[in-house]
């Protein structure tokens, strides 16, 4: 099956609002071995809706149409597909009742405009819509299936993962695919590739195909098989081979984050961590503690943004500041093993950096960070060199403290 996606909204185009929709909906379509042709991204005007409807590229089997289907006056897309399908609008009473479920739940008054949401056209059959207002609409036209859904993601993903696909299924047969994805920390793309350069030529003999996926301070390996789960068990050995390769910087395959893998290496190890952080200014905590259940191992964090407060509330010496400067390896160690005592933790991870854009010098340039690590074999820090941008400085410096005492704890 050949898919296109046309993304509906004003906000979308001006960049006030990522269009996440279409990166999820091609994700899920390429795991059921369907293609996505083409994703576009048009105006909530009925001009230039019928527009992109009418110019679907001829070997498209599926429109999958997200947003403007809300109750203002503004949400066009339900009137102009109404028209464009010769399809007048009736109320449609089983989503009436769930609309009005909807509001009584909330104990919140059901408007007029709500009433209307359940008007809808004749002949589309209708997805059922149980997070939100606005029905699902499936239309058929010229052997083109056209599928409208809400914009608001989680509603779409429930209408397209519960109505859509179980449909769309019946209806076309896809590829059998089976796809594995190893997440790495630390290591660039092109030096991950120059490491791995014998693996990659392997695997593509085997006939497997392989994706670099990178993003700031990560890149994730994709391996994917044509013919279904019976290549697994060959691709579980072939990344079994890159860990034992560069285990410092593998540390999770799909849905894993450094989060939860960090979590994991201190649930098994029984051990509590802390953080004592400048530049990340909270970061750090937020990132530790994001994971359900880390409160059985992240106890707190002591934010010391200033030197004044990394000398009151970290008990860092003045006389090390004013030697070393604040960004150090000298006051990440010693943010570190006070954190640690005065958190009373088992490990203490502690941030201080030039984040940027500004307040950097030729000794201490933008983008340099130092971590401090203490733990009951002694206190150590490393340092590392980023970039000149402010929120991918911090992004990168958590992932490389959180990912650095995973493999620290992994090693010792």
């Amino acid at each position: 099956m050949n898919v296109e996606v046309l993304a509906i909204g004003d906000e979308l185009l001006i960049g006030q609002t990522i269009n996440t929709n279409a990166a999820w909906i091609g994700q899920e379509m390429s795991l059921r071995g369907y293609r996505v042709l083409r994703s576009s991204t048009i105006q909530d005007d009925p001009e230039a809706i019928v527009g992109a409807l009418d110019n679907i590229l001829p070997n498209t089997n599926c429109v999958i149409i997200t947003g403007g289907l809300g109750p203002t006056k503004d949400d066009l897309t339900k009137y102009t597909l109404a028209s464009y399908f010769d399809s007048p609008l009736e109320i449609h009473q089983p989503t009436l009742t769930q609309i009005e479920a909807f509001f009584a739940s909330r104990n919140r008054p059901m408007l007029e405009v709500n009433v209307q949401q359940a008007a809808l056209p004749t002949k589309a059959q209708i997805l059922k819509n149980r997070q939100g207002t606005a029905a699902g609409m499936w239309f058929e036209m010229n052997n083109v299936i056209f599928i409208s859904l809400p914009g608001v993601p989680y509603e779409m993903k429930t209408i397209m993962s519960e109505e859509a696909f179980p449909l769309l299924e019946l209806r076309f047969a896809g590829l059998t695919l089976y796809h594995k994805t190893m997440h790495t920390q630390g290591i660039g793309e092109s030096f991950l590739a120059d490491q791995i350069a014998d693996w990659e030529e392997r695997v593509r003999n085997l006939g497997l195909g392989l994706a670099y996926l990178p993003s700031p301070g990560l890149v994730k390996l994709r391996l994917s098989s044509y013919t279904g789960k019976e290549n697994e068990a060959l691709i579980d050995q072939l990344f079994e081979e890159l860990e034992k390769r560069l285990p410092e910087y593998i540390f999770g395959y799909d849905n894993c984050t450094i989060e939860a893998a960090l979590g994991q290496e201190l649930l098994a190890k029984n051990a509590s961590i802390g953080t004592v952080e400048s530049c990340t200014a909270g970061l750090l905590a937020q990132h530790i503690a994001s994971i359900s259940g880390a409160s059985a191992y992240y106890q707190g964090a002591l934010l010391t943004y200033s030197n004044k407060l990394k000398v009151k509330i970290a008990k860092v010496d003045p006389a090390v500041i004013e030697k070393h400067g604040a960004v150090s390896e000298e006051v990440a160690k010693e943010m570190a093993e006070n954190g640690r005592a005065i958190l009373g933790v088992d490990y203490c991870l502690s941030t201080t950096g030039v984040a940027g854009p500004t307040g950097g010098s030729s000794e201490k340039p933008v983008g340099l960070v130092w971590v401090g690590l203490s733990g009951p074999h002694g206190t150590i820090a490393k340092k590392f060199q980023f970039g000149d941008n402010r929120q991918r400085n911090l992004e990168m410096t958590v992932l490389g403290a959180m990912n650095w005492l995973r493999f620290y704890l992994k090693s010792n």
